[in-house]
């Protein structure tokens, strides 16, 4: 979750419950796949489970490697949209940005040799 400066070294957590991130996300039912550091945020947020990898259950193993694939697929996302650098002088309306992101994702991801 990018979000904006805050003064000082405020964790991504404390910032995303202080701009109501986390209940934006809770009220309008979307999920969010996040990293350790989201632990305790509750919600829809979902974290995976904490521990040293072979300590964890197999099962939570499995849970731990399918969120890591879920989120794969958001880092992939944003690395593609960091790399288009019409998108870093966009001066729009965010509603117009969200249709240019979604045009420039859709077009990165169906042409061939993209990646």
């Amino acid at each position: 979750m990018g979000l904006a400066r805050a003064p000082g070294a405020v964790h991504d957590l404390r910032a995303a419950r202080e701009h109501g991130i986390l209940d934006s996300l809770a009220e309008a039912g979307i999920r969010c796949w996040a990293d350790k550091g989201y632990q305790g945020a509750g919600g829809t947020v979902r974290v995976p489970y904490r521990g040293r990898w072979e300590k964890l259950s197999a099962g939570q193993q499995a849970v731990n490697r399918a969120h890591a694939k879920i989120r794969a697929l958001g880092e992939q996302a944003m690395a593609t949209l960091k790399t288009w650098r019409l998108l870093r002088k966009l001066r729009c309306s965010t509603t117009r940005i969200t249709s240019l992101v979604q045009a420039v994702l859709t077009l990165h991801l169906t042409c061939p040799n993209q990646g």
